[in-house]
């Protein structure tokens, strides 16, 4: 297939010279044309992502290339979009003016074709190269977001299955945290957090409990109520993750470690000063601790423990509310009644790939903000608008529509495609208990078709399964395609495969 040629739009009101620049140019780029700045305009917010390079005229009706510059810069697309001026007009103070607008080059009419041409294509090259350098930066920062949250996840996992929780602990802390932040926020402007420390005291609450780890089994999962003596050792806890963090020699001054050395020490503290280790009263908690707390004993009340049944959510709100479990900062109470009709809904629909990208969101988007960065707002947006896309397009498939990785097997399914299926939407390798209680056997059929048979095709592969769907055992075809890693001819390694089922009718 044919690469897409660089398209480049020439503004001109004269037609002769618009003619002369597409004449020199059209062998090797598409061409747009536009006759003022106005309709320049127009092209550019209609192909922000498909104009290549724009060649301006500065004197023109309407709308002259000036102005065509600033609102460029107003829309952030001369960041994207390289701008050459052709002029007649050849003053110091214009010249001076169009480059402090973020014009590229500037070229005198009349001009050199030969010149002409370098030019536009070295410029076109040297964006383009700055373009996928700026998608890889994104795509790293993605990787590395993902890739932390996965870690900090894991290692506060290992100590909620050591001590016996279902594991769960951590993904509804990281829910009730969140949800608290975003309504604290728009409630009071009291506390010196904003929109971009959501994601990472959300991150950062998953480590409140990692200092459990130093507790000994025996105090740990005690099925009774603990003497003073254990209650002391458990109580360390706090103490003794503060002291780990503080030995750890790497980013001390970031703000994740800042927040997660605040909710590990503190989270046990109450308002009134009554709480452990340090008996800090009221405001003196740094509020990233108080919001966690304030999370952590709602879901330790609405959870089954080893030594107790879980509550309601209602009644754990009566409880929280009378200060039967402690007292909280009165303001963080409002903010947990105004969401408690969503928080229920929200810890039963959690999904760590969503929390992944708004944790993603939250770091770029603050880059994006920055106007002098180099991944500035249009390549962001682009993943925005691409993700958008993709969800609305599956939302409106009534196929199963499916996602499978091999290193680490995970299966994720469609929403509509895991209620057909009587399956959950995303399966681990360790879920074995989670599925155990499904009477159907689609997901063996559908892993075992995936790891058993794999094909070395480049394109959509089509086979035939039987699977129940609604409760029927029918016959469906599987279109799928493979994505490999490394050469197609030198040993590659399968990644991941991208699926579509369909009931035969």
């Amino acid at each position: 297939m044919d690469e897409k040629r660089p398209l480049i739009l020439i503004v001109d009101d004269v037609a002769l010279n618009r003619t002369l620049l597409s004449d020199v140019l059209r062998d090797k780029y598409d061409i747009l044309e536009a006759k003022n700045g106005n309709e320049a305009l127009l092209f550019l917010r209609e192909k922000t992502y498909e104009i290549s390079l724009v060649l301006l005229d500065i004197v023109m009706p309407e709308k002259d290339g000036m102005e065509v510059l600033s609102i460029m810069n107003k829309n952030g697309w001369i960041k994207e979009i390289p701008v050459i001026m052709i002029s007649v007009e050849n003053s110091h103070s214009l010249i001076e003016g169009a480059y402090s607008l973020g014009v590229t080059d500037f070229i005198e009419r009349p001009f050199d074709e030969m010149v002409l041409m370098n030019r536009v294509t070295n410029t076109i090259r040297l964006y383009t190269k700055q373009k996928k350098l700026s998608d890889l930066v994104l795509s790293q920062i993605y990787e590395k977001t993902r890739n932390n949250s996965m870690m900090v996840t894991m290692l506060s996992h290992i100590v909620e299955f050591r001590n016996g929780e279902s594991g769960l602990h951590i993904l509804h802390i990281n829910t009730i945290t969140e949800m608290l932040l975003r309504e604290l926020l728009h409630r009071s402007d009291k506390y010196k957090i904003n929109r971009d420390d959501i994601g990472i005291i959300s991150t950062a609450s998953s480590m409140h409990d990692i200092g459990k780890i130093t507790i000994p089994d025996s105090i740990l999962n005690k099925p009774g109520k603990l003497t003073p003596e254990e209650f002391n050792i458990m109580k360390g806890h706090t103490i003794n993750c503060a002291q780990m963090l503080n030995a750890v020699p790497l980013g001390k001054k970031e703000p994740l470690m800042k927040y997660a050395y605040e909710i590990c020490r503190w989270h046990h503290e109450r308002f009134d000063g009554r709480g452990y280790p340090d008996g800090l009263k009221g405001d003196e908690i740094p509020i990233a601790a108080q919001i966690v707390s304030i999370a952590d004993v709602y879901d330790a009340l609405t959870s089954e423990r080893c030594y107790k049944k879980a509550y309601t959510h209602e009644k754990a709100l009566e409880m929280i509310n009378n200060k039967e479990c402690g007292v909280f900062n009165p303001l963080l109470i409002e903010c947990l009644n105004a969401i408690a009709d969503k928080l229920v809904h929200s810890l039963q629909t959690f999904n760590w790939d969503r929390q992944a990208d708004k944790d993603f969101f939250y770091i770029a988007d603050s880059m994006m903000k920055d106007k002098n960065h180099p991944i500035y707002n249009q390549t962001f947006q682009q993943f925005i608008n691409e993700r958008k896309k993709s969800n609305f397009f599956e939302s409106m498939l009534d196929g199963i529509l499916f996602e499978y990785t091999y290193t680490p097997s995970i299966m994720k399914f469609s929403p509509t495609a895991a209620k057909k299926l009587g399956l959950p939407k995303t399966i681990t390798e360790d879920d074995k208990a989670q599925i155990s209680g499904i009477r159907n056997d689609n997901w063996e059929k559908i892993k075992n078709l995936l790891q058993n048979h794999p094909v070395l095709e480049d394109g959509p592969i089509l086979t035939r399964i039987h699977l129940s769907i609604d409760g029927k055992d029918v016959p469906c075809q599987v279109s799928y395609i493979q994505i490999w890693k490394g050469n197609i001819k030198n040993n590659p390694t399968l990644s991941s495969v991208y699926g579509h089922i369909d009931v035969l009718k």
